[in-house]
């Protein structure tokens, strides 16, 4: 009797112990998931695309110098020939010991070369040349806009921000369209008055009145 109900007390035991063993060795479905990291697999925002600021930023390798722009000029071990230069309405720089230099239409890669050759060729030994723009030369604003007039570049300008910067249209402005004559163009483009329109150094901007 006591043999049998021993029997009995075994099975019941083990019929208890057997799911709970089941339970520990087998992996949930969910298992992978919770591993340290394993919700990390695709780091979006490590692959993700900056924006840019785009034309905004206008940068030094392609931008034409011209009349109103002021230039950090440093010569290297040479203090009285560094400072703060501003291109004329000629185009010209006016430079201690040389005088004028060109530099209305060219490239500050172009400047560097020309002022470097000058000073080479005349008063310095293998001089070594920095230049850098402080200011940017500035825009014009013209037509159906409350303050028509020339107004400072600011990097990321676009056609909407040359409007607010000029008091905004007036009543009988086109506010869908922009004309826009680039420095060093005779001829005007016509442009979405909107934020993808960008404004450069030099521009003139005219706002049309708008047809009834």
């Amino acid at each position: 009797m006591r043999r049998v109900i021993f029997i009995l007390l075994a099975a019941i035991v083990g019929a208890i112990a057997a799911p709970a063993s089941a339970q520990v060795s087998l992996p949930g479905p969910s298992a992978e998931a919770q591993l340290p990291g394993a919700e990390t697999k695709a780091p979006a925002a490590l692959t993700s695309h900056i924006p840019t600021t785009g034309n905004a930023a206008i940068t030094d390798d392609n931008y034409r110098l011209g009349t109103g722009d002021k230039m950090k000029i440093t010569v290297y071990g040479e203090e009285d020939l560094s400072g703060e230069f501003l291109v004329d309405g000629s185009g010209q720089v006016q430079f201690p010991l040389i005088g004028q230099v060109s530099a209305g239409g060219l490239t500050l890669h172009e400047f560097v070369t020309e002022l470097t050759t000058q000073l080479g060729s005349k008063y310095l030994r293998s001089p070594k040349v920095s230049v850098q723009i402080e200011n940017y030369r500035p825009f014009y604003i013209i037509g159906e806009v409350n303050k028509p007039g020339e107004y400072p570049f600011e990097n990321s300008l676009n056609a909407l921000g040359a409007v607010a910067l000029a008091g905004g249209y007036t009543y009988r402005a086109n506010d869908h369209d922009v004309y826009i004559r680039r420095a060093g163009s005779n001829q005007e483009q016509v442009l979405p008055a909107n934020g993808s329109t960008k404004i450069y150094p030099g521009d003139v901007v005219r706002i049309a009145e708008r047809i009834f």
